[in-house]
């Protein structure tokens, strides 16, 4: 069961870092219109996202409801938070494409449908169409130069030798804006984000305060990075997507599964809807039987059945199985088993496989056998296996033995493989 209310919930899960006064009252007390920012960098997120994305999904459990804004206007500027270097400026035809895979992502997690329904906004709506004068008019006069370079995110990078740009400089005054204009259309009190939005964030409370004499509320999670002070979800193959074509299912759930047992405990509760008792319960376990993974195969099974679905996920543990516990490549695709041997030896068909080649002939290829008497003598004691299946020694395969036409599957005992590509 989730915890009585929102703040408590996140508090319970460590994704509360800090929170303005009175906003664990207004979220007992209120069902409330709460949004977290998006800015369209790339046309989809990445885990990184998935903390904020879980934010919303928690806040709309609890009966609020969230909005997610798509920064088509914010995201032509580039938010100085948390970096270190000027971000390159995308074109509008660049953030229109990134937005709309943004859109689709975020309709997995959210409901959007009923009183709670959960809106997906762009902030280049209002931000497009006020005029640069009017902007300073309506919101910078609000704004002192003291007040903006007090911040924590903007004195780090007016201390490196590059500066800030006034563009950069900027994102403050605009994402408050975002702030007034979402409490003015609708009605939303509550801003959520990570720990390096806490300027950003209560430069809109002022600001809503300062013109419409409201009080506005506001709750920052952590920055999360692994065991080792690495930031989340960055690895030596690169970012993890949340888009299959970037990331396959197959990749996405290795990522989780190799999760430190520094680690696994809080992406549990970060990253997964599972009950916090539930979770120590699987932690203790996992304490006593480390080498079963028991808590990792948990985290990974959860959070690719969230973002890739039931059967992704089953092609994923099929996968895995596979190349670390003697499973089949039965019901793979012939992509699927390039992706999961993409590690392996491989090498092409040779010419004459069309007619068909001696399987022991392949074993000398995959370099499995130094000869046709050592192949034979591996054969016939059982430790060899044609996509999963038995052959004789004398048995020649042929094109037609490959999975879809393109690759045939060799291995030798339970774990040494060779992919023979066809296509």
């Amino acid at each position: 069961m989730p915890a009585a209310n929102l703040y408590d919930e996140l508090k319970s899960r460590g994704l509360l870092f800090d929170a303005t006064e009175g906003a664990r009252a207004a979220t007992e007390s209120e069902k409330l219109t709460a949004y977290i920012g998006f800015d369209p960098t790339a046309a989809s997120l990445h885990v990184g996202s998935l903390l904020p994305v879980m934010a919303l999904v928690h806040l709309q459990r609890h009966g609020h409801r969230p909005i997610a804004i798509v920064g088509g206007g914010t995201g032509m500027i580039g938010d100085p938070s948390g970096k270190t270097a000027e971000r390159k400026l995308q074109t509008r035809e660049q953030v229109a494409e990134n937005m709309a895979g943004l859109r689709g992502q975020l309709e997995r997690f959210l409901d959007f449908t009923g009183p709670g329904a959960a809106r997906v906004i762009d902030n280049g709506d209002w931000l497009t169409a006020i005029s640069f004068v009017d902007f300073l008019r309506d919101v910078g006069k609000h704004f002192t130069i003291n007040y903006m370079t007090a911040k924590e995110s903007v004195k780090r990078r007016l201390e490196q030798e590059d500066g800030l740009s006034y563009t950069e400089f900027s994102y403050m005054l605009l994402q408050s804006y975002d702030y007034l204009v979402l409490n003015e259309r609708e009605g939303c009190l509550l801003q959520l984000g990570g720990s390096d939005q806490w300027g950003n964030i209560t430069a809109g409370i002022e600001l809503i305060r300062r013109v419409r004499g409201v009080r506005a509320h506001g709750m920052v999670m952590p920055l999360v990075t692994t065991s080792a002070g690495v930031k989340f979800g960055k690895t030596e193959a690169g970012t993890i997507w949340l888009d299959a074509n970037l990331t396959s299912p197959y990749r996405f759930y290795q990522f989780w599964l190799n999760t430190d047992d520094q680690d696994v405990a809080r992406y549990l509760k970060y990253f997964t809807l599972l009950p916090v008792e539930d979770i120590d319960d699987a932690v203790q376990a996992h304490t006593a039987e480390p080498h079963r993974r028991t808590a990792q195969r948990l985290l990974a099974a959860e959070v690719t059945r969230t973002v890739h679905g039931a059967d992704e996920l089953a092609k994923a543990e099929r996968a895995s199985a596979l190349l670390f516990g003697g499973g089949s490549v039965q019901g793979l695709s012939a992509a699927e088993i390039v992706e999961v041997l993409n590690e392996v030896p491989s090498s092409d068909a040779p010419a004459g496989i069309g007619d068909g080649v001696l399987l022991s002939d392949l074993l000398m290829q995959a370099g499995f056998a130094s000869s046709r008497a050592e192949a034979r003598r591996l054969i016939a004691g059982g430790g060899v296996y044609l996509n999963d299946a038995a052959r004789a020694a004398d048995d020649r395969v042929t094109r037609e033995d490959a999975i879809e036409g393109q690759v045939i599957v060799l291995r030798k005992g339970k774990r040494s493989y060779h992919v023979i590509r066809c296509g």
